[in-house]
Parts: C-alpha cells; sequence; structure tokens
C-alpha cells in the first residue's frame, strides 16, 4: 500500500495549498477585490455559524458515518473505480478533507476488474460501506458482486488496510459490535435478515442467519445498526413506491421490531431526473439510448434516504443521508435530529421528518476556528510524484501503460472500441451547480488509430478529443445519447489543445469547446443533456482518456494544467444585504404585496410600489428579519395558519428567519421559533401564512421565492 501513504502526503501538501487559496480569497474579498474563480470551491460552511446542503455538491453515494472520540469518519461507494472505498475525515461534520481508501486497486484475478477481454464491472464493484471501529482497530464492510462480503481492517485510518475477504451473501449491510462481544451483520431488502459474524473476519457464521424483519413490514434495504441505550435501532430506505427512510426498534437485536418513517418528502425543491433508458448493459457505440420522462412534481428517490446517524460530543444527533441528484449523482445532506418518543426523527419540533437545507453547525467545542474548506484539490497540475486524491481508474489501471513525467500526465493507448471500453481512463466527479473543466492536450506523440481527449464517464457516455488517422488529426465530438458524431480537420501547430467541457448538473446539461491558443474558447457539438442512471450507478464523470479504435497498442498523450472553474461556489452575495428588492414567489410569479390592512399578500406583476419592496435585517449568524420599504416588518400572529403572517411598526416583534439559500437567488425563510416556512397557496386565494414544511420538487407549492434587486 505504499501508493496510499504517497498519496497522503500529497494530499497533506494540497490543503496546505487550499489554506492559501482560502486566505488570498478571504483578503481579496475585505479589501473588495475579485478572487480568482479557480480558486473558490464548493463548501458547506457559510463562514458564519451555519451551513448549506448539500455537503459537497458532487456524488458521495450510501454514506455511513461513525465517530471516534473528537473525529468523525464517512465512508462511502465507489463502485467500479479505483482507488477504492473512499474516507473522509472531519472535526465538526461541515468541513471534510479526503484521507484514505481502502484499497489502491481491486486485487482479483477477474478480467472484469480490469476491463480487459469486453469483461466489466460496471453498476457492480464495490458498494455501500459500513465503517466501525472496535478492538483498537477500523473496520469496513463492503460487498463485491460475485465475490462476496469484504472487509477492510486497519489500525490507522490512513492505512494501510488489511483485506478479508468473507464470501457469503451478505450485501448492503451495517455491522453491529456488541457488547457481549458477538458481532452482528443486518442485511436484506424487505425481509430483513441478521447474522453472526466470526470475530476473526473469516465469514458469516451460517447457522446463525435469522429473518428479524418479515416482508410486508414496508422495510426496504441500506440498513445501518446501532445500540442506544440498550435498544437496538435499525436506520433503512425504502423505494416503493419513493424513498422514504425508516426507523425499526427492538429490544432484541432479533426482534420483534417496531417500524415508523423518520423521514419523507425533503427533496429541497429538487425533482426527479430523467434516467437513462438501455437494453442490457454497455455497448459498443451504435446502441440506441433513450431519457425517461421527467415528472417535475415527483419525488421518487429525490428525497434525502439512505445514510447512517451519530450523536456528538455534546449530545446532538445527526443524520447523514443521500439523495439522488441529477446528473451529479447521489450527494450527502446534514440534517439535525430531535428524538421525539424514543424514536430519532429527522428534523426540528414543529417540523419533524423534514429537514432545513440551511441550518447551525452543530455545536461541537474546539471547532470554531475551522477555515470552510472543500474535500479535495480538483485542480492538477501533474507536477507531484503521486496523482491528487481526487482522482479514480475507470476500473483497474494497467500501471505499466500511464506514467507521470516532467510535471505531465502520458496515458499510453490500448486497444478499445470506444471511451467506455478504454483502459486506464482517469477520472473525477464533476461538481455542481454548475462548473467548467479545461484540460491541455499535447497529441504529437499519438499514432495511426489513436484517440485522446476529454469526456463524460456516465451511460450515455460523451467526448471530445483528437482522432489520428494516418497522418490526419481530427478534432471530434461524439455524444452517444443519439449516437451523434461531429467530426473537423484541425491543424495544431505544436500538438497543442485545449478541451473543455461547461456542465450545468443542475439542469442536466452541458457541452464541450475547444482552444487552440488556451485563450480563445470555440464549442463543438450541441448542448447534452446529462442524466443519472441505474447502469453505471455513478453520475457524471469526467475523464482524461487514450486508446486506439484499430485494435493495436499505439502511441501516447500528454495531458497536463487541468482545471476545474466552479462558477457558482462563491455564495458571499447570494443574501441580498443591504439591498432593497421585490420577492417573487415562483408558484405564481407575483411579488409579495404588505397590504395596508396589515396581511401580507400578492400583487400585479409589474407592482414596484413601496408596498412591494423590502430589505432584510441582518441578527447575525445568517438570522434575518424582513421589513418593508415603508418601515413595518413581517411578524407572525398565532399558530402561523393563513392570515397570520402579518405586519407591525414594532421591530421587537419581528419574526426571525433562517435564510435558505437555493441559489439563482431563490430562498425560503424558515422561522427559528417554529421551523416552519413562510409561503402562499398558488390556488386559494388565502393570504400568506407560516405553516408551510417545505419545499415541494417543483417549487411551486408557495414557500419558495427569488429576490429582485430594485
Amino acid at each position: 500500500m505504499q501508493s496510499t501513504k504517497l498519496n497522503i502526503n500529497n494530499q497533506t501538501m494540497m490543503l496546505s495549498n487550499k489554506k492559501t487559496l482560502f486566505a488570498a480569497t478571504l483578503f481579496a474579498a475585505v479589501l473588495g477585490l475579485p478572487a480568482q474563480a479557480q480558486t473558490t470551491s464548493w463548501t458547506a460552511d457559510n463562514g458564519n455559524g451555519t451551513f448549506t446542503n448539500p455537503l459537497f455538491y458532487d456524488e458521495f453515494s450510501d454514506p455511513d458515518i461513525l465517530r471516534v472520540g473528537d473525529d468523525y469518519y464517512l465512508a462511502g461507494t465507489t463502485m467500479h473505480t479505483v482507488p477504492g472505498l473512499v474516507i473522509l475525515h472531519s472535526r465538526d461534520l461541515v468541513n471534510w478533507e479526503n484521507i484514505s481508501y481502502c484499497f489502491d486497486r481491486f486485487d482479483f484475478d477477474d478480467d472484469a476488474f480490469s476491463l480487459k477481454n469486453h469483461k466489466e464491472i460496471y453498476g457492480q464493484g464495490i458498494w455501500a460501506p459500513a465503517i466501525r471501529y472496535a478492538n483498537g482497530q477500523f473496520y469496513v464492510f463492503s460487498n463485491i458482486n460475485g465475490k462476496g462480503l469484504q472487509c477492510y481492517t486497519s489500525k490507522d485510518i490512513k492505512g494501510p488496510w488489511k483485506h478479508h475477504n468473507m464470501e457469503g451473501r451478505i450485501y448492503d449491510l451495517s455491522v453491529l459490535f456488541d457488547d457481549d462481544g458477538k458481532i452482528y451483520a443486518i442485511h436484506g431488502y424487505g425481509e430483513v435478515h441478521c447474522t453472526e459474524l466470526k470475530p476473526d473476519m473469516s465469514g458469516p457464521i451460517d447457522e446463525t442467519d435469522r429473518v428479524i424483519i418479515p416482508e410486508g413490514n414496508a422495510v426496504g434495504e441500506g440498513h445501518h445498526v446501532y445500540k442506544i441505550n440498550g435498544m437496538y435501532y435499525i436506520i433503512s430506505t425504502d423505494y416503493q413506491p419513493n424513498g422514504r427512510t425508516l426507523c425499526s426498534r427492538s429490544k432484541s437485536i432479533w426482534g420483534p421490531y417496531e417500524t415508523i418513517t423518520i423521514t419523507a418528502d425533503e427533496t429541497f425543491g429538487y425533482h426527479a431526473a430523467s434516467l437513462t433508458e438501455v437494453q442490457g448493459r454497455i455497448m459498443p457505440d451504435g446502441t440506441k439510448f433513450g431519457l425517461g420522462p421527467v415528472n417535475p412534481d415527483a419525488t421518487a428517490c429525490t428525497n434525502i434516504h439512505q445514510g447512517g446517524i451519530v450523536q456528538t460530543q455534546t449530545g446532538e444527533w445527526y443524520a447523514l443521508l443521500m439523495m439522488d441528484f441529477h446528473s451529479i449523482g447521489r450527494t450527502v445532506t446534514l440534517a439535525p435530529i430531535t428524538w421525539k418518543d424514543g424514536w430519532p426523527m429527522l428534523g426540528l419540533e414543529g417540523n419533524l421528518g423534514r429537514a432545513p437545507r440551511t441550518w447551525f453547525k452543530p455545536n461541537i467545542p474546539g471547532t470554531e476556528n475551522i477555515k470552510p474548506h472543500a474535500p479535495y484539490e480538483r485542480n492538477e497540475d501533474f507536477n507531484g510524484k503521486t496523482l491528487g486524491r481526487v482522482w479514480q481508474w475507470n476500473h483497474n489501471p494497467d500501471d505499466t501503460m500511464w506514467k507521470l513525467k516532467g510535471g505531465k500526465l502520458q496515458l499510453h493507448t490500448m486497444p478499445a472500441e470506444q471511451l467506455m471500453w478504454a483502459r486506464n481512463t482517469l477520472t473525477q466527479r464533476v461538481i455542481g451547480p454548475s462548473s467548467i473543466t479545461t484540460v491541455e492536450l499535447n497529441v504529437k506523440n499519438l499514432k495511426d488509430g489513436d484517440v485522446a481527449g476529454l469526456g463524460n464517464i456516465n451511460v450515455p457516455c460523451s467526448w471530445t478529443g483528437i482522432v489520428k488517422d494516418g497522418k490526419r488529426l481530427t478534432l471530434r465530438c461524439f455524444e452517444q445519447l443519439n449516437n451523434d458524431t461531429i467530426d473537423q480537420e484541425i491543424t495544431l501547430k505544436d500538438g497543442r489543445i485545449w478541451l473543455r467541457f461547461d456542465g450545468d448538473f443542475d439542469n442536466d446539461q452541458g457541452h464541450y469547446e475547444y482552444s487552440t491558443d488556451g485563450q480563445t474558447f470555440k464549442p463543438i457539438g450541441g448542448n447534452m443533456k446529462l442524466s443519472y442512471q441505474l447502469i453505471s450507478f455513478q453520475g457524471s464523470r469526467l475523464s482524461l482518456f487514450a486508446f486506439n479504435k484499430k485494435g493495436q497498442n499505439g502511441g501516447y498523450a500528454v495531458f497536463d494544467n487541468f482545471t476545474v472553474d466552479e462558477t457558482k461556489a462563491d455564495r458571499s452575495k447570494n443574501i441580498p444585504y443591504g439591498k432593497t428588492f421585490r420577492i417573487i414567489n415562483l408558484a405564481t410569479g407575483l411579488p409579495m404585496h404588505a397590504t395596508p390592512h396589515g396581511l401580507v399578500y400578492d400583487t400585479r406583476t409589474k407592482d414596484k410600489t413601496d408596498l412591494t419592496q423590502f430589505r432584510i435585517i441582518d441578527r447575525g449568524g445568517g438570522k434575518v428579519a424582513l421589513q418593508c420599504k415603508d418601515g413595518r416588518y413581517v411578524f407572525v400572529a398565532g399558530y402561523g395558519i393563513a392570515g397570520d403572517v402579518r405586519l407591525t411598526t414594532d421591530e421587537s416583534k419581528a419574526e426571525e428567519f433562517l435564510w435558505q439559500d437555493y441559489l439563482n437567488q431563490e430562498f425560503m425563510l424558515m422561522s427559528t421559533r417554529t421551523h416552519t416556512y413562510i409561503g402562499k397557496s398558488p390556488t386559494t386565494g388565502s393570504p400568506y401564512s407560516m405553516d408551510y414544511k417545505g419545499a415541494d420538487p417543483a417549487k411551486r407549492n408557495g414557500a419558495v421565492f427569488r429576490w429582485e434587486e430594485m
């Protein structure tokens, strides 16, 4: 595992660089100077004592959370990519860093793990880990399709890790080290099983397997088991008919269990994305794909679901759950837990079952001075001795066919019909909500039949790059969705070309561009539809690739200066402090109106009079009061039903809201007192009320607004 240690050292250097970049950005902001776009990466930490979900605006599937002392660890799925089984570390549950992978490559003598001989493990690989600490060491349990239950152990979270192939048919599991020394695995869909594991991790004790929750109890899969105050709790996810998170509890590990739903329908205003429809698995070029219909009102699995829970040092509880987040893949949400009648309900008193998008950071002593930072450094100049921690290979690489040399990456070509079959394809997750990825490519050393460029490893895939036929170079853009190929002959004076992907991942679209001087970019191909799909079970992944389409080993491509510009990562101006603005309800398209009668209602679209103009009063820590231009404040009388949102000249009565940033000048206002949201029905004609539980998937139930500066 020597390469793992080298990668960790490289990550330490990168984290040091990120602190410098953060300081430079902060210094520029203080002076009123524009910060460099590439220095800003999405962080959930708002820098004012609050955080905004998602924790990472990139894919992190099947999260499982663990606290050991003052340290928190998060393990996630990596499927067919390596290094595998990623582990992040945090001290405050909001700011994370990548500190480990459990293995550098799959250690199975099987062509499918290395994309050899038309065999692959897309949508399989290793997934749904359970991370635990017992007996003075860390354990990560997971499943590999066809290989059974796997376990990785280490005294040090950074490794090296020892691999135990436990075999057996146990998958999508959680593990509990009980007080009596026994080790239990909870697994199964619908019919939930409990099986004891051997202490030496050599396998399950088959004769102990028992059904503890029979089919018919509306329980799904993705279990996370805990023993809390002598009671056994199993957090599970069900997908029929849509995503819900459930909790089952019992005084005995063997049951009987009672089950309730602890969260449902929390989508943060994101509807289900279009899913890829295809017959069979990964096909060569020419296969017809389709994207399924989109229902903007559907929750499906866009809501927060599968994940674990954790208690902080001060006794607070939080859930870290995933949600299917369009073409980005699955992201992670941090949500407060309120215990109610012995159940860990997601959300807050007065609004149980739902979760705020923006909330106060956990109260963890000693974390007050942690600076906001992203878990990965995405930009890569290839000057180090190892690749940055963010990179993963698509299946096992052939380490004889790539190298870092002279501050550049060399990828040697091997035979492949198309991108998804190309070995030694280097990938990293895309990051939203939108980002522009650029890389410099030198093709002077390509040979006949070689293809190299920048692509999106997804199903369907796409790419742009250089194809060499004989001595002729062709710039090509390929979109597998429509089997669409655009060719353009090109002359490169020094063999260099810059390739770019401009992705709007919140809206599931993107396009490629190219440049021959690194300054002026031109589009090639049209705007492409992007999707999340259940074939590879991953979102979009930008990739550097080189292969030979004529069935032979060829030359090599040279990559340099990989940059990711996150165009919406700087959220410092998303809350309109110091501005006068109108509030437009997304459901009606009408501006909010502070009526002379004392109620909050709406009015004509073009009305820009003083009674439609507001400003916010900063109460600190993301908390605000809302004041009309005429001097009156918004307050809530009574219980928050229709008509109870009113206006007063007494500032001491003003309702205190926590601003919920939905990006693009969209927002919600959550009362810090009732934990519900202000909104207006688009259909009943009633005035504004304070009884909204959250946004619906299409953001048109009347609780989501857009601010418009006057």
